[in-house]
């Protein structure tokens, strides 16, 4: 009896190793609508790779979601640990099913699914799986479990699990072997074979949430050769970024094809002539945005200078403040290619990002206003400031003049401005210039009109000592620039910023004062080199800035912070999202919050709608705010737009805003 009983021990001990050689299956993790499993595709292993899976049945009318989950739900999560050196690929996903109830579309599977990773290491031992995964029915259950699977050393033969994977293979969408192009909104697939018979029904599925309307109709055009499906592009659809996708052909005997789709968009280009023209409208335009009025003071003290003057002197000042604008945008569309050429995000008024920058400027405009109030006599920005700018000076004072203007306007983005720069940070290098160039030009253009009009130049008030008056009362704009300078350093750069910020004010004063001092010889060389210290201080000041810890956004009551998970979250539900992308130093973005989207009509009509508002803070640099920009084609703030209940099409607003024009917005 011994002998046989250990017979039997022995044969029941092969038994369960030749099992163990076939199938490798983790202990199930089980629930009355689900059982899952950590499967994989070898029953031993030496090091290299192989693959695993999280294996997934479940009861009739659940299921879960795909990568892409559509209007509701989330996608199945994998961590894999437990061998040497263990790397994960991504999943495989095989081809989703369409789910659609109560108006909401969603990709996912039902019945049994396999997802397969390729999972790498460096020998043998026990693999592990930490997955998380939602199943929905009526309701929505999430669900998380541990697997493991020991591996031991050996050839790496196939396991009985091996025709799981296989068949996951097959359901997986085959690459695409026709060109596929999306043009203004239409899906063109172009090949041998594609006929009314071959193609009955398709649809296409985005790889990633909200890049086309999941509720949306596809409409579908089948010619000999090719097919024409209708999409409605989402909110995350990106015009300079592929659409990745599954496309499913289903025949007229119901058999499916899935392909794997990468789709290139087809813009037909806007005529460069019609850019060039927007540029320059948006340059002209420019001249009355906020932004601009401090220099625009100065501006006018040299027009008033023209009565009575020389042309030549016109036409001089003229010259020099075009030639300080043109110069200046085209130092800046230069800058922006090369920060691009290095994969850095930059666009209009992106300068105004760094509290260096913004400092930097506060203490320019106050050096400018200290100049007007006749602190010192040094003319190097202003325009016509005094008649001895009538001549070669003058033209030098314009041109600064020119590139303090642009420098002060670029916080502002004027209507038409937004298409012509994001083409020209698209286009070509000949074309960025040649569009910046046109916004030059139409900043310009007012002034260089007016100034070598005889016409104007008649009308204009001969000089006198009024204008001394009128020179140190404008001296006040400037410094109003530079406190709303100081609050944006405060903004970005928090007390720190501002202290440092302030006492570079208090050193710029004092070599204003230095260099205005009376006295000849020694005495003036030294007062000159106090006040080059005072200003190498400013410079070391800098440092300290730039080092200074950003301060945090603060999220006003009745708003949310901007992030892109919640409004892909909000789209999901259905709920109607105001989108405000804003920055502190925007002043056209301050104005419209104050004159139109804080009036309690506006206010009234969120709450009234149960609109959520989610306000962006641009000011200073985040890679999400400026993906969000772009994907809206735009290069700066004020950004507004308007995602309504459901899955409708986004409302991009004006950038400069009245109550109207939003509660229009919010009831169209």
């Amino acid at each position: 009896m011994t002998s046989l009983r250990s017979a039997l021990g022995s044969v029941l001990v092969l038994l369960g190793l030749a099992h163990g050689a076939m199938a490798l299956e983790s202990a199930p993790f089980a629930t009355p609508q689900t059982r899952a499993t950590l499967v994989t595709d070898t029953d031993s292993f030496a090091g290299g790779s192989f693959r695993a899976a999280l294996r997934l049945r479940m009861a009739r009318g659940w299921h879960t979601y795909w990568q892409n989950p559509g209007d509701a739900g989330a996608p199945p999560e994998l961590e894999f640990s437990g061998l040497p050196g263990t790397k994960a690929g991504p999943i495989s996903w095989p081809t989703p099913a369409i789910h659609r109830e109560a108006g909401l579309t969603t990709y996912g599977y039902d019945t049994e699914v396999l997802l397969p990773v390729t999972i790498t290491a460096s020998g043998a031992g026990t693999l592990k799986l930490s997955a998380n995964w939602l199943i929905c029915a009526n309701v929505c259950i999430p669900e998380q479990a541990e697997f493991t699977v020991a591996l031991p050393a050996g050839p790496g033969g196939k396991s009985a699990e091996t025709p799981l994977f296989a068949a996951a293979l097959l359901a997986s969408p085959r690459p695409a072997p026709w060109p596929i192009s999306l043009r203004d909104g239409e899906l063109q697939l172009s090949g041998n074979g594609l006929t009314a018979d071959t193609v009955r029904e398709a649809w296409f599925i985005p790889s990633v949430f909200d890049s086309i309307q999941a509720s949306a109709k596809q409409r579908l055009t089948v010619h000999d050769g090719g097919i024409v499906l209708a999409v409605q592009t989402g909110p995350a659809y990106r015009v300079d970024s592929p659409l990745n996708g599954v496309l499913v052909l289903q025949d007229r005997d119901g058999q499916q094809t899935a392909l794997a789709v990468t789709v290139a968009t087809v813009v037909d280009a806007i005529p460069l002539w019609q850019v060039l023209l927007m540029a320059l409208a948006g340059g002209v335009i420019l001249n009355l945005m906020p932004c601009v009025f401090p220099v625009l003071a100065l501006k006018a003290v040299g027009l008033a200078k023209l009565g009575g003057g020389q042309r030549s002197y016109a036409f001089s000042c003229a010259a020099g403040y075009a030639g300080g604008i043109l110069a200046t945008f085209c130092g800046m569309g230069l800058v922006l290619l090369t920060l691009q050429q290095a994969g850095s995000a930059a666009g209009w008024g992106s300068q105004f990002q760094s509290p260096i920058f913004v400092a930097g400027m506060a203490w320019v405009l106050f050096g400018v206003g200290l100049n007007l109030s006749g602190v010192f006599q040094i003319n190097v920005a202003g325009a016509g400031m005094g008649q001895d700018l009538c001549s070669k000076k003058g033209a030098i004072g314009s041109f600064f003049s020119g590139l303090l203007a642009v420098l002060v306007a670029t916080p502002c983005t004027a209507p038409f401005m937004g298409v012509a720069i994001a083409t020209a940070l698209s286009g070509s290098a000949a074309q960025t210039m040649a569009i910046f160039s046109a916004m030059g030009v139409g900043l310009a253009l007012p002034y260089v009109l007016i100034a070598c009009s005889p016409t104007v130049a008649r009308m204009m008030p001969r000089p006198g000592a009024w204008m001394d008056v009128v020179k140190q009362a404008l001296a006040f704009p400037m410094y109003g620039a530079a406190v709303w300078m100081l609050w944006t350093v405060s903004q970005e750069a928090g007390p720190t910023g501002v202290a440092v910020t302030a006492f570079g004010l208090v050193l710029i004063g004092m070599a204003a004062w230095l260099l205005n001092l009376p006295g000849e010889g020694w005495g003036r060389r030294v007062s000159r080199g106090l006040a080059v210290g005072a200003l190498l201080g400013c410079a070391g000041l800098l440092m300290v800035i730039a080092r200074a810890p950003a301060t945090a956004a603060i999220v006003e009551a009745g708003t949310e912070a901007y992030t892109q998970a919640r409004l892909m979250a909000l789209r999901a539900e259905g709920r109607p999202v105001f989108v405000n992308i804003t920055a502190a130093w925007c002043i056209t973005c301050l104005i419209n919050e104050r004159v139109a989207l804080g009036t309690d009509a506006v206010r009234a009509a969120f709450t009234a709608r149960d609109i959520v508002y989610l306000k962006g803070d641009w000011t200073r640099q985040d890679p999400a705010i400026t993906a969000f920009l772009k994907s809206q084609g735009r290069d700066g703030v004020p950004l507004y737009a308007y995602f309504p209940p459901g899955q409708g099409a986004v409302k991009i607003l004006p950038q400069i805003l009245t109550p109207g024009m939003v509660l229009d917005a919010l009831g169209g």
